[in-house]
C-alpha cells in the first residue's frame, strides 16, 4: 500500500516513514521544509536502506497536491503537516488557522477526488484544554483550547468527522498525541527544529550541549507535586508505530462512515522537573536551568488513559521516558559532532 506522509521530513513524520517501511507499506513524503531539513531524508535512507519519493510541496497548494494524487495513486494519507508551536500560535493566530485548516481541506478534497479511503490525522491532547478530571479518556469533554494551535486541532477533528459522515467511502482516525520526545535509537533521525526550539526536550539537549546558555522552566506555582506542569511524555518511535496500527485498523474496517479518535500516550504523568532530573541522571549531564513565569497557552497538567488504544488498536507504549531522553541526547551529540 502506498501511503502519503505529509510533513514526512519532520520529527514525527520521519520516524513514521521508517515504521511504515518496516511494516511493509510504501511511504511517499511531501514537506515544504518550513520546520524540517532535507538532511532527514538521508537519515531515513541509512536506516531503511531505501530512498523514498520526496516532493517539496506545501499542502495549501491545491493544484500541486492534486497533481501529486493524480501521479502517485495513494492508498492512504497520514497528515502531519501543520504549524505546531503553542506560544507562536498565541502571537500569530491567523497564520495557524489559515495553514492548519486549509491544508487539511485541500487533502480531504484530493482524497475524495482520487478515491483514497484511509486517512490518519495528527491531532493533539490540547483539544481537551485543561481537563477537570485526570487521566483523560477519549470521552473526556473537549474544553475550549488554551491556544489557537489547540483550537485548530479541535476544528480539524470536526471537519474530518463531518466529511466522513458525508462521504462513506472515506474512513478516518484522529490520533490525539500527548508529548512526543526522543529520537531513533540509531541517532540517524531525531527532532531537528529550525531556529529556537518550541518543544522542551530539544531545548534541554541544546542547553546541555552548550548551544544555549540556559533553559527556562515556565512556571513553578502550578498545583502539582513540584509546582511545574505535568505531561505524558511518549517516545517518538512508539508514537510512529501507532500510525501503522491506525492504518491496519482502517484497512480492517467494514463499517461505512467510520471515524474514531484515540489517545496516544503512556498513561503516566511526569512534571517538567522530573523530566529534567531524569535527563541528568541517565546522561550524566548537569543542566543549567532557571524558573520563569508561566507561559500563556500552557495547560497545567494532562496525561492519558490509554485503555482504548491498547485494546482496539492493539498498541501500547514500549519505551520509557529514560529511553527517550537517552536517545534524544545521543541524537544531540551526533548533531554537535557534525558541526
Amino acid at each position: 500500500m502506498k501511503i502519503l506522509v505529509t510533513g514526512g521530513a519532520g520529527f514525527i513524520g520521519s520516524h513514521t516513514v521508517v515504521e511504515l517501511h518496516n511494516a511493509g507499506f510504501e511511504p511517499v513524503i511531501i514537506d515544504n521544509l518550513y520546520n524540517s531539513n532535507l538532511n532527514v531524508l538521508e537519515g531515513i535512507k541509512k536506516i531503511t536502506g531505501k530512498a523514498f519519493p520526496f516532493y517539496e510541496i506545501d499542502c495549501n497548494d491545491a493544484e500541486k497536491v492534486r497533481a501529486l494524487f493524480e501521479k502517485e495513486q495513494f492508498d492512504g494519507v497520514i497528515h502531519f503537516a501543520a504549524y505546531k508551536a503553542v506560544g507562536e500560535s498565541v502571537e500569530k493566530p491567523l497564520n495557524y488557522y489559515e495553514n492548519n485548516l486549509i491544508s487539511l481541506m485541500v487533502l480531504l478534497r484530493a482524497a475524495q477526488e482520487f478515491n483514497v479511503d484511509k486517512f490518519v490525522f495528527s491531532s493533539s491532547c490540547t483539544v481537551y484544554g485543561q481537563p477537570e478530571q485526570l487521566p483523560v479518556t477519549e470521552n473526556t469533554p473537549r474544553l475550549p483550547a488554551n491556544s489557537p494551535y489547540g483550537n485548530t486541532k479541535a476544528i480539524a477533528e470536526d471537519i474530518i468527522r463531518d466529511h466522513v459522515h458525508s462521504k462513506p467511502a472515506l474512513k478516518a482516525i484522529s490520533l490525539r498525541y500527548f508529548n512526543p520526545i526522543g529520537a531513533h535509537e540509531t541517532s540517524l533521525i531525531g527532532e531537528l527544529p529550525n531556529g529556537v526550539p518550541s518543544n522542551l526536550v530539544p531545548f534541554i539537549t541544546q542547553t546541555a550541549a552548550g548551544l544555549r546558555k540556559s533553559l527556562t522552566v515556565f512556571g513553578s506555582d502550578y498545583d502539582t507535586p513540584d509546582g511545574t506542569c505535568i505531561r505524558d511524555f511518549i517516545h517518538v518511535v512508539d508514537l510512529a508505530k501507532a500510525h501503522v496500527k491506525a492504518l491496519d485498523l482502517l484497512q480492517s474496517q467494514t463499517d461505512t462512515n467510520y471515524y474514531d479518535v484515540f489517545n496516544v500516550g503512556t498513561g503516566e504523568g511526569y512534571t517538567v522537573l522530573q523530566l529534567i532530573n531524569t535527563f541528568e541522571e541517565v546522561n550524566g549531564v548537569k543542566l543549567n536551568y532557571s524558573i520563569g513565569p508561566r507561559r500563556e497557552g500552557d495547560v497545567e497538567k494532562i496525561y492519558a488513559q490509554s485503555d482504548k488504544v491498547n485494546n482496539v488498536m492493539k498498541w501500547r507504549a514500549e519505551k520509557t521516558m529514560a529511553d527517550a531522553l537517552r536517545d534524544a541526547w545521543n541524537w544531540q551529540l551526533k548533531l554537535t559532532a557534525e558541526k
